[in-house]
């Protein structure tokens, strides 16, 4: 069934609904391994991953904490990890993060959001290196919004490497750039071997955007440490009830109709105040609003906030509130929830999967819901008849950890690496037939320019006299080596340790 814009994302969040009682079962390690399909795993079988996407730090975010703690989390179990991303101003070139993590910044022309100009042609010789030197067996790319994600899906197939493609957001149907986004996604996952989301609404959204096999598709929550976000009643101000918002300042996190509850509800109680941590173009609305009702002393704007300074921010709070337009995955209703905050949340997308009904009010997307959710969970509050905060973490402490996530995503590797990469004719077929005459058409020609392109570097530069660079994690890591003091006078200065 064709769903087309609003009323589209709105089914995919009732059918996310139904899906509640899956919870539990999307939570236990094994989940993975029932649906979509059967995940054979080759015990102890270690890969060498690369991620790529235009989202890393030091910009800030969902898509870039989830690479960080997973790449983090494989290295742990003995996986090499590479991570490959633009360059952000000054920082270009190798850097190396906690645990040796290598990244690569690529020098590529930035060109709206914090993703790059794209022509499919000017980073194959730059990920060819990274591929190749670092002896990349699987290419892990991530977010629908990366150009980068999407060339080296591209690239890598052209190279004969295996991918994985993880959707972190929602899309509509009917809108021009809805329209053009579900296209390119379409050419980009008709051949690649795994796709992972973080949601059930989000995996149906995925499967309807690309005209996907629901088989290919596992469904893998994000996760928090919750180590990092504990409760601590004390920082709160007894004498008042605040509110935290913690988000991008944007359309899509529902800024809009946050302006519209603060003066509504600051009117109604004299003691409740907004705490605001996160920065964008929609900051100006929130000033405005302010401003014109005069409400300096009760709505705070802290601008930015680094990761590690939110959970301070969060324990100041009684109440989390989150009103985003959509989402596939929300992790800051999570957060929320283990600093012992009650949550009141929009009822879009892939939200009314994270927490069970006892830990989030869930209301639609308009300020006149959102206001009687709070209004009601402010009394709640009042009346002294809500959970501890020591209770509340308690209960999510365990929903989402990334060594769950960890063991799942292994499965999927487990599982990749042993399918057959299209050859190029089989590839060409799939994409005429996946994705239309002309698009395919298109892309099936851009394909054999890539694959051409490929041949001359290959020729140019061959593989056999590129250097291997020296692995910083993995199997064969050289990080956490202490090597002696024989072994430091026998070892001479070689080509690779030079170019490393």
């Amino acid at each position: 069934m064709l769903l087309r814009g609003g009323a589209g994302l709105h089914k995919a969040s009732e059918m996310g609904q139904r899906k509640r009682t899956a919870l539990e079962k999307n939570l236990s390690p094994q989940g993975a391994s029932r649906a979509p399909a059967e995940i054979s795993r080759v015990p102890n079988k270690k890969h060498n991953i690369c991620m790529v996407s235009d989202f890393f730090f030091p910009n800030m975010g969902g898509v870039e904490s989830h690479i960080y703690q997973l790449s983090q989390c494989l290295i742990e179990n003995g996986h090499k990890v590479v991570i490959v991303t633009h360059a952000y101003g000054k920082r270009k070139g190798v850097r190396y993060l906690t645990n040796g993590l290598k990244v690569y910044y690529l020098p590529l022309q930035v060109m709206y959001n914090q993703t790059t100009a794209t022509t499919c042609f000017h980073s194959l010789p730059l990920m060819r290196c990274v591929f190749v030197r670092e002896r990349i067996t699987i290419v892990h790319a991530h977010s629908s919004f990366s150009a980068m994600a999407h060339d080296a899906l591209f690239h890598a197939k052209t190279m004969g490497l295996n991918t994985v493609f993880t959707d972190h957001s929602l899309f509509g149907f009917a809108d021009l750039s809805s329209v053009l986004t579900n296209k390119l996604l379409t050419i980009s996952l008709c051949d690649t071997n795994h796709i992972v989301c973080v949601s059930y609404t989000s995996k149906e959204n995925t499967v309807l955007r690309a005209a996907l096999n629901p088989e290919i598709v596992s469904v893998i929550p994000n996760a928090v440490d919750t180590t990092d976000f504990t409760p601590d009643p004390s920082q709160r101000q007894d004498d008042r009830i605040t509110v935290v918002v913690v988000s991008r300042l944007v359309y899509r996190k529902g800024i809009d109709l946050l302006g519209g509850i603060i003066p509504e509800l600051c009117l109604k109680h004299p003691d409740l105040h907004f705490l605001i941590g996160g920065e964008g173009p929609k900051r100006l609305v929130l000033e405005e609003v302010r401003e014109k009702y005069q409400l300096h002393d009760r709505v705070r704007l802290l601008g930015a906030l680094e990761h590690k300074n939110v959970r301070g921010v969060l324990v100041q709070g009684h109440i989390f509130l989150n009103t985003s337009l959509t989402e596939a995955f929300c992790m800051a209703i999570v957060e929320g929830a283990s600093c012992g905050l009650q949550v009141v949340s929009t009822r879009v997308g892939g939200i009314p999967e994270v927490l069970p009904e006892d830990l989030i009010t869930l209301c639609e997307p308009t300020v006149r819901s959102l206001c009687a959710g709070l209004e009601m969970v402010i009394a709640r509050q009042r009346a002294g008849s809500v959970p501890s905060p020591a209770s509340i973490h308690a209960s999510v402490r365990n929903l989402y950890t990334w060594t769950n996530v960890t063991e799942r995503t292994e499965k999927v590797y487990d599982r990749v690496s042993g399918e057959e990469v299209l050859p190029l004719d089989r590839r060409l077929r799939r994409l005429r037939a996946h994705c239309g005459p002309v698009a395919g058409s298109i892309f099936a020609f851009v394909a054999v320019l890539d694959f051409l392109f490929l041949l001359l570097l290959q020729w140019l530069v061959p593989d056999r006299i590129m250097d291997v660079a020296l692995d910083a994690t993995g199997p064969h890591a050289v990080w956490r080596q202490q090597p002696t003091s024989t072994d430091i006078s026998k070892k001479q200065p070689t080509k690779t340790d030079i170019s490393e």
